[in-house]
C-alpha cells in the first residue's frame, strides 16, 4: 500500500491527525509525511486547521475531505441508487419496505450463525466487528465508563442510504436484535446526519456489569 493511501486509512479510521503522529505510526519522518500531506492537500483529499497551543506554534491537525472518500468502497453508488429508484417505480414504497427487511432478516441470520460459541458481549462485539470489517465498514469495538462503542469509519453503502434513509434505521434495528438478551443499542454518531463515522454505544443490561 502507498503511504498516501495508508495516511489516508489512518485518518479515515482515527479521525484528525498531526504530522509528527502518522509520522510515528508509520515509522517515517514528519518532514517526509508533511510532503505526502502537501500532495493530498493539492489533490483536495486532505484540509489542515492550526489550532493554538498552550506553548509555541500552533499545532496543525489534518482530516479528510467528502472528496477523499473516493479513495474508499462505494459499492457502485451509481448502480445501487438506480436500483432503489427502480424497485419505488415498479413495487413502490411497501416493495423497498420489504427489501430492506429481507437484507436485515438474512444478515441477522448470518451474525447470529457467526456468533455460535461466542461468551460475553465483548466478544461478540469483536466478532461482529470483524464481519462488518470485512463487508467495508472499517469497524473497530473500544470500552469506556462500562460501556461499549462499535465504531464504524466507513459506510460502503453510503449511496443507498442516503436514497433511502431505513437502510440506516434498519442496520441499527439489526444491532438491537442482535444483541437485544445482552444491552442496549444506540447510534450516537452518524454518517448521513454528516458525522466522520457511525457510533453504536452498547450498554450491558446489569447483569453483564454485574451491578
Amino acid at each position: 500500500m502507498k503511504t498516501s493511501d495508508k495516511i489516508l486509512q489512518m485518518l479515515k479510521i482515527q479521525g484528525e491527525l498531526t504530522a509528527k503522529v502518522i509520522a510515528s505510526e508509520l515509522g517515517l519522518t514528519t518532514m517526509g509525511v508533511r510532503q505526502h500531506l502537501q500532495s493530498l492537500e493539492d489533490s483536495q483529499d486532505v484540509i489542515f486547521e492550526d489550532r493554538k497551543a498552550t506553548r509555541g506554534r500552533p499545532t496543525r491537525y489534518w482530516s479528510l475531505t467528502p472528496k477523499s472518500n473516493s479513495h474508499f468502497s462505494d459499492r457502485h453508488e451509481e448502480l445501487t441508487v438506480q436500483l432503489i429508484d427502480s424497485v419505488k417505480s415498479v413495487f413502490g414504497n411497501g416493495g423497498l419496505e420489504q427489501l430492506i427487511n429481507h437484507r436485515e432478516q438474512e444478515s441477522l441470520k448470518l451474525y447470529r450463525d457467526e456468533l455460535v460459541g461466542t461468551s460475553g458481549l465483548a466478544e461478540k462485539l469483536h466478532v461482529l466487528a470483524k464481519l462488518r470489517t470485512l463487508e467495508g465498514y472499517m469497524a473497530k469495538v473500544e470500552q469506556a465508563d462500562g460501556h461499549y462503542w462499535l465504531l464504524e469509519n466507513h459506510c460502503p453503502i453510503c449511496a443507498a442510504a442516503a436514497a433511502c434513509l431505513n437502510f440506516c434505521r434498519s442496520e441499527l434495528e439489526l444491532f438491537q436484535t442482535l444483541f437485544e438478551n445482552d444491552a442496549i443499542v444506540s447510534r450516537e454518531e452518524h454518517i448521513i446526519e454528516g458525522a466522520r463515522r457511525c457510533a453504536y454505544k452498547v450498554v450491558p443490561h446489569k447483569k453483564e456489569n454485574g451491578q
